[in-house]
């Protein structure tokens, strides 16, 4: 199964930054990569809710439906995903250093139909990309968390 890891010191409290990164309704305005985020289920984010999040990948629009499987307030969440075969799972963990915060993230794709494994050599070219996005994700959150 491709994995990707990564972490990123943020300037900001770990309240702050959960906050940032958990408001689905807001990610378009923060994230430049996001389109556009349509939350699917009512209440609050946690365990269970589901959202279609419209991005722009190689200059055109791919739209995924998701959800959030574990949802620790302030300190951790899981979203994954069933794709073109691939069953994807990020995780996005946050760690208080002081008054900063440390943001883990490991993404993880794993094919789960017969076309989707047959593919899957092809899949690893891709993870390059895809570290590439996701590390521009959380950069894009880290310039809004720290700005003064």
């Amino acid at each position: 199964m491709p994995t990707i890891k990564f972490s990123r010191r943020i300037e900001s409290p770990r309240p702050e930054v959960f906050r940032l990164f958990s408001e689905l309704e807001e990610l378009p305005a923060r994230i430049n990569g996001i389109v556009n985020v349509d939350k699917l289920t009512e209440g609050a984010v946690g365990v269970g809710t589901r959202f279609r999040e419209t991005r722009a990948v190689f200059g055109k629009e791919s739209t995924e439906e998701m959800e959030f499987t574990d949802f620790r307030d302030n300190e951790s969440y899981t979203v994954e995903c069933d794709s073109h075969g691939t069953h994807y799972r990020s995780v996005y963990q946050f760690e208080p250093v002081g008054e900063t915060t440390d943001v883990n993230v490991t993404f993880e794709a794993r094919p789960v139909s017969l076309m989707a494994r047959v593919m899957s050599p092809l899949g690893w070219l891709m993870m390059g990309a895809t570290r590439k996005i996701l590390e521009q994700d959380v950069d894009d959150l880290k310039k809004i968390a720290e700005k003064p």
